[in-house]
């Protein structure tokens, strides 16, 4: 059977791209060569990572992000504060968190984590942690190195804003390639107008 890497996320307009790709080129300048950037224009919200989908599911994803919508109004976020996972002593992803709707943005996942979970998708163990990835640290890095980004990114000052308004959850397709992971929208569901 044929399958889709797949992930439901909410795509970002090109505005917040430029926001992020000019807090990237600022980070950049700290010439730390073991990070691993994000592209802005592939930066997005994931809601929910699925991994290999079987094609004769699909129909059925569909329908779960279309009955997880239904009833919730557009929503405002922005870009909020610097942050690292797990933490910026020893950074092994860098990230922009979110704020503004949140408790929309929440509800809305949780929907779809219940929804998919019905139709075998495991739910996500750890609580849902809004943010959009920027960087990855490469294992190979050596411990001061990796502390010396952590210290990089504790005290870069970014001051967020950058807001949008979210209008439509995405079923997206992953194609992993060596120059990097290709995105391609499969279906993209509206939420109700404000």
């Amino acid at each position: 059977m044929e399958q889709v890497r797949s992930f439901i996320a909410i795509e970002l307009p090109q505005e917040v791209k430029t926001c992020l790709s000019d807090l990237e080129r600022e980070l950049k300048r700290g010439r730390h060569s073991a990070i691993k950037w994000v592209s802005p224009e592939g930066i997005h919200l994931t809601l929910k990572f699925m991994g290999n989908v079987e094609t004769d599911k699909i129909d059925a994803v569909e329908k779960a992000i279309r009955e997880a919508g239904e009833g919730i109004v557009s929503f405002h976020l922005e870009l909020g504060e610097l942050g690292a996972f797990p933490n910026f002593g020893r950074p092994r992803v860098a990230w922009v968190g979110l704020k503004g709707e949140l408790d929309r943005l929440i509800a809305l996942q949780k929907r779809l984590d219940s929804l998919l979970s019905a139709l075998g998708f495991p739910a996500e163990e750890r609580p849902f942690s809004p943010h959009l990835t920027l960087s990855r640290v490469r294992d190979d890095i050596s411990i001061t190195d990796r502390q010396s980004f952590g210290q990089l990114l504790q005290k870069t000052k970014f001051e967020g804003g950058c807001g949008f308004l979210v209008e439509s959850v995405n079923l997206m397709q992953s194609q992993l390639t060596p120059a990097g992971a290709i995105y391609t929208r499969l279906d993209s569901v509206p939420l109700l107008k404000v």
